[in-house]
């Protein structure tokens, strides 16, 4: 089968990662795959997308106008992108993810079926601090429930998501929602090599690691707290032992990128967290990204209801213990107390666990096996490609 993707920016992030492996495993099922975008560049993606037929276009059109209306660019973008997919890129399946509003011209003006993939409602993502901002999208909420509506098939990445859609989306409460829970493509993990850090040294014996865009949603910030606060709940030498790592995907054309990342090393100032007892990575590498893992003692996933969430999925598969806000996405990827942690989102409760992997080192060894092998059962590439397969064919 031909098999169209559209998304809107195909950079690093947890719904990119999705597409990228969707795509992928659909190719290797026989299908004939082509991904069209609104934005992609060779120096700002997963390395697989060299696999890919990558088809970039309108990225002329700006991502904001003043850094306001945003969605309404997506929205306006990724509608110019439908049109174009209708008319030169025929295709029997339409895999649309995020943006909503291309599917009504999918729907109307090409002849294949339409998969929507919602990682989340979007209008739950945004803040309406004024009237203008809550008229504006007003329009846009009612844009992405009827639009969302037109799909044929409904995904969504988790039980948890499957409720809050229903629940912002009332056209869609009676409708069937397909929990397709994202992938992991572990062979990648397995073969990527080992490489240098120079951002560890040999004395960071206890290393601790957030993996996450820099975007204030992300609440990275509650990371630096905790190990703020671990550092007075255990004895300086060991704390002399321990490391934290914040990564994440870093675009420098995105500004709350910027601010943020500049806002993080700030607080971390604030809170007096020693300069060499921490570092701040823009867009590690895939292999970097593993390397972290490997080298990692705990995780610190810090989203407050977070969709899915890749992140504690590649950590557990790397034999890692997480850490994670008991919400959202993390309550079904994690086991509480056997592959890591579901903690209240509080400095305190965080600092807690993180303090477990200091003393207590091998049972949280333990647990991150736990998680290596929950991983394979639940999350891996063929079980993924298989039933994603099968959505395709028999619907």
């Amino acid at each position: 089968m031909r098999i169209t993707f559209l998304h809107p920016d195909l950079g690093i992030g947890g719904a990119e990662r999705l597409v990228v492996d969707a795509a992928i495993a659909l190719q290797q099922h026989g299908h004939q795959v082509k991904m069209v975008t609104n934005q992609y560049s060779s120096d700002h993606c997963f390395a697989e997308t060299s696999s890919l037929e990558i088809v970039p276009i309108f990225q002329w059109i700006p991502r904001a106008i003043f850094g306001r209306m945003m969605a309404l660019l997506a929205y306006f973008k990724m509608i110019l992108a439908a049109f174009y997919v209708c008319f030169c890129c025929d295709a029997d399946v339409y895999f649309v993810d995020q943006v909503s509003a291309c599917i009504p011209i999918l729907k109307w003006f090409a002849s294949g079926r339409v998969l929507f993939y919602c990682h989340f409602p979007d209008q739950l993502l945004t803040k309406r601090e004024t009237r203008l901002k809550a008229f504006y999208r007003f329009f846009l909420d009612w844009l992405e429930e009827w639009s969302t509506a037109k799909a044929d098939i409904i995904c969504v990445n988790s039980k948890f998501t499957a409720g809050i859609v229903k629940e912002t989306l009332p056209r869609l409460k009676n409708r069937d929602l397909t929990i397709l829970y994202p992938s992991l493509n572990t062979v990648f993990f397995d073969e990527c090599r080992p490489v240098q850090l120079k951002c560890l040294g040999d004395e960071a014996k206890t290393v601790f690691l957030s993996v996450n865009r820099f975007e204030r949603k992300k609440n990275v910030g509650l990371a630096l707290e905790a190990y703020a606060l671990l550092k007075s709940r255990i004895s300086e030498d060991s704390f002399a032992e321990t490391f934290l790592v914040i990564a994440g995907g870093y675009d420098k054309l995105n500004v709350e990128n910027r601010e943020h990342y500049e806002e993080l090393r700030e607080k971390a100032k604030t809170l007096e967290i020693p300069e060499d007892r921490i570092v701040f990575l823009k867009s590690p590498s895939d292999q970097e990204k593993i390397e972290l893992y490997r080298r990692a003692t705990m995780v610190l996933y810090t989203p407050h209801n977070e969709h899915f969430g890749i992140v504690p999925v590649e950590a557990m598969y790397m034999k890692t213990c997480v850490v994670a806000v008991n919400s959202g996405g993390p309550t079904e990827s994690i086991e509480d107390g056997v592959t890591g942690f579901l903690c209240e989102s509080t400095p305190e409760a965080f600092a807690g666990a993180m303090e477990k992997s200091v003393i207590d080192g091998a049972n949280v060894t333990k647990m991150g096996l736990a998680g290596h092998q929950r991983v394979q059962r639940m999350f891996g590439i063929e079980a993924f490609g298989e039933k994603l397969n099968n959505i395709v064919l028999l619907q």
